[in-house]
């Protein structure tokens, strides 16, 4: 998307640190280097920003985390962009071009990006080859907000969607370059604005491809939308449905406490949906305050009787920038805070109330 949103008598490469540590490192021949990254590598990209650095080559860094913690990200970078690339992006340019680059560029507050002017993103820089998905984002924000949630929602409080003829586009130029693309549309939550989402569906139904999202169980409600998601092409949904019981649910969506209300519907809501051909990959969250060892039995016979296609268990984790992370900080059950490195939903970094870490990692 920056690619796609800088001057086209720029050079621009797309690397990845997997291409950085096949090349001669760092590769030098660059004006300008601009890293984006999430907290569980954002130590890899500040090693990478270092090396840069050091050959005089100024760095510009951004990223949900640089944009939660950008104190800390400015002592590895020239710059640091604070908020929605495609808003501050451009700026970024043209200030390195006058030779005035500043040492942070931040979104105003109360401005969002219109997604009326997103870009088609430069696919054409990937290496098709190298993944089993790209990915098209359909919206940003979520109505929800959840204590543990490090996404866009830490970038704005509006749920915006990207108009139907621009998703198009991306995903016709997807299809020029990979015959039978298979789609992830990067959203927080899909579908919450229904209209939108069912013209979408309906104008996706004749690209005949396949696709995935993450959305949450009220989906399950409209019949009409799961006809059509089914009939455009979608595979799966990814749910967090984060525990089978009510401990430590209570308060863990901390506008409406909405995910405690769904959770006696869960197993008719799974049903449904997966009745209509789309299978649920069901997100659970292990070491939520109340859990205690059970919780591991009840996950695993909550996955059996409800016979979800998919399952993703990870341990809670405290992501700068979340509600999550300043309660665990104030409480001073971090174990190593600044270990971003544990980041990855899988490494334990918390003291749990109702078991040691140590039970919880194994």
């Amino acid at each position: 998307t920056l690619a796609a949103l800088t001057p086209p008598d720029i050079d621009v490469r797309y690397l990845e640190i997997k291409d950085l540590r096949t090349e001669k490192w760092p590769p030098k021949d660059f004006d300008l280097v601009a890293i984006s990254t999430f907290s569980a590598q954002v130590l890899d990209a500040y090693q990478v920003a270092d090396a840069y650095l050091d050959c005089g080559i100024p760095v510009v860094l951004g990223g949900l985390h640089v944009s939660s913690l950008p104190n800390e990200a400015q002592g590895h970078a020239s710059s640091v962009v604070v908020g929605e690339g495609e808003m501050l992006w451009p700026q970024v340019v043209r200030d390195f071009q006058r030779g005035k680059l500043k040492p942070r560029y931040e979104q105003e507050p109360g401005h969002w990006f219109d997604f009326v002017e997103s870009p088609i993103p430069r696919f054409d820089l990937l290496n098709i080859e190298k993944y089993n998905r790209l990915t098209v984002q359909t919206s940003r924000g979520c109505p929800h907000r959840c204590e543990f949630c490090a996404s866009s929602i830490l970038l704005t409080p509006k749920y915006r969607v990207k108009p139907i003829e621009n998703v198009l586009r991306e995903i016709r130029l997807i299809k020029e370059l990979w015959r039978h693309p298979f789609i992830e549309f990067a959203d927080d939550n899909s579908f919450v604005l229904r209209d939108h989402y069912k013209a979408l569906l309906r104008a996706l139904v004749p690209e005949r491809i396949r696709w995935f999202t993450e959305t949450d169980i009220s989906i399950a409600d409209d019949e009409e939308l799961l006809e059509l998601m089914r009939d455009s092409g979608c595979q799966q949904v990814l749910i967090g449905f984060e525990s089978p019981t009510s401990l430590g649910m209570d308060g863990i969506e901390q506008n409406r406490n909405w995910k405690l209300k769904q959770l006696p519907r869960y197993e008719q809501a799974i049903e449904c949906i997966q009745s209509h051909g789309i299978t649920v990959n069901g997100c659970f969250i292990l070491g939520l305050d109340g859990h205690t060892p059970d919780i591991f039995d009840e996950v695993y016979r909550f996955v059996r009787r409800t016979r979800l296609y998919e399952v993703q268990i990870t341990v809670q984790t405290a992501f700068p920038g979340t509600p999550l992370y300043a309660r665990l900080k104030a409480d001073r059950r971090i174990i190593e805070d600044g270990r971003w490195d544990k980041c990855t939903l899988f490494d334990v970094n918390f003291v749990p109330t109702h078991m040691t870490p140590e039970e919880l990692q194994k």
